[in-house]
C-alpha cells in the first residue's frame, strides 16, 4: 500500500513551508489560516506525489440560531469522511472528522464543509504553522438557547397584546417579548400581533 508512502512525501513537502496565519479576525483580534491558504498549499503537494483526497458527507444538521440584535443564523454541522487514494496503486486511507459554522444567508453548509476539509487536512499532513489556536474569519453575536415557548402561554400572551389599551403598553409587552429568548418564529409571530395592534390604534384614533 503506497497511499502511506504518498502521505509521508506530502507531509514532507509541507513541513518545510507550513502555512502561516496570515489572515485576521478583526471582530476578536486574533489570526487565522484561511480554506484557500490550505487549497493553495496542498494542491501542488497532492498533485506531484500522485495522492487524491475525495470528499464524502456522511450527515448534515441544520438550525436557526438568533443574534442579541434579532437577526438569524443558520448554524451547519457536516460530519464527513476523506478518502486518501494513492494514484499508482488505489490504496486508500479514509478519515473523519467534523465541520461547523453559521452564516446569515445561505453559505453556512459550504462553510462547514470547507471546515471539514481544512482541520482533516491539518490533521492528516501534521501541517506547521505560526501564532496559537486556529480559528475562522468571523466571530458571530450569538443569543443564548431558545426554547419553544408552550401553547397555553402563546395563547395568555396573544390575549395580553389585544387587551392592551396604549402603544406604552405595547411597547412594554414588545421589551418583554424580546427578553424572553424565544424561538425566532414564536417572536415573529407575536411581534406582528404587536404592530397589528398599534396599527388598528391608530386608525382608531384618525378615525
Amino acid at each position: 500500500m503506497k497511499v502511506y508512502q504518498a502521505i509521508n512525501a506530502v507531509m514532507r513537502d509541507l513541513a518545510s513551508e507550513g502555512i502561516g496565519k496570515h489572515r485576521r479576525n478583526t471582530q476578536q483580534g486574533y489570526s487565522f489560516r484561511g480554506i484557500d491558504d490550505v487549497y493553495n498549499a496542498l494542491s501542488s503537494a497532492l498533485s506531484r506525489h500522485g495522492l487524491v483526497m475525495l470528499p464524502r458527507i456522511l450527515s448534515r444538521t441544520a438550525e436557526e440560531r438568533a443574534t442579541h440584535k434579532g437577526g438569524v443564523l443558520f448554524y451547519v454541522t457536516v460530519e464527513a469522511e476523506f478518502d486518501l487514494v494513492c494514484a499508482e496503486d488505489d490504496s486508500i486511507h479514509t478519515i473523519r472528522t467534523w465541520g461547523e459554522a453559521m452564516d446569515s444567508a445561505d453559505k453556512a453548509t459550504n462553510k462547514a464543509m470547507s471546515a471539514a476539509y481544512k482541520y482533516a487536512a491539518m490533521q492528516a499532513f501534521c501541517i506547521p504553522t505560526e501564532g496559537d489556536n486556529d480559528a475562522d474569519t468571523t466571530t458571530h453575536d450569538v443569543a443564548p438557547a431558545t426554547r419553544e415557548a408552550p401553547a397555553d402561554w402563546m395563547a395568555r400572551m396573544e390575549t395580553t397584546i389585544r387587551n392592551a389599551d396604549s402603544r406604552a403598553k405595547l411597547e412594554e409587552i414588545r421589551e418583554y417579548v424580546k427578553g424572553r429568548s424565544l424561538p425566532v418564529f414564536q417572536t415573529i409571530r407575536l411581534s406582528k400581533l404587536i404592530d397589528d395592534v398599534a396599527q388598528a390604534m391608530d386608525q382608531a384614533a384618525a378615525s
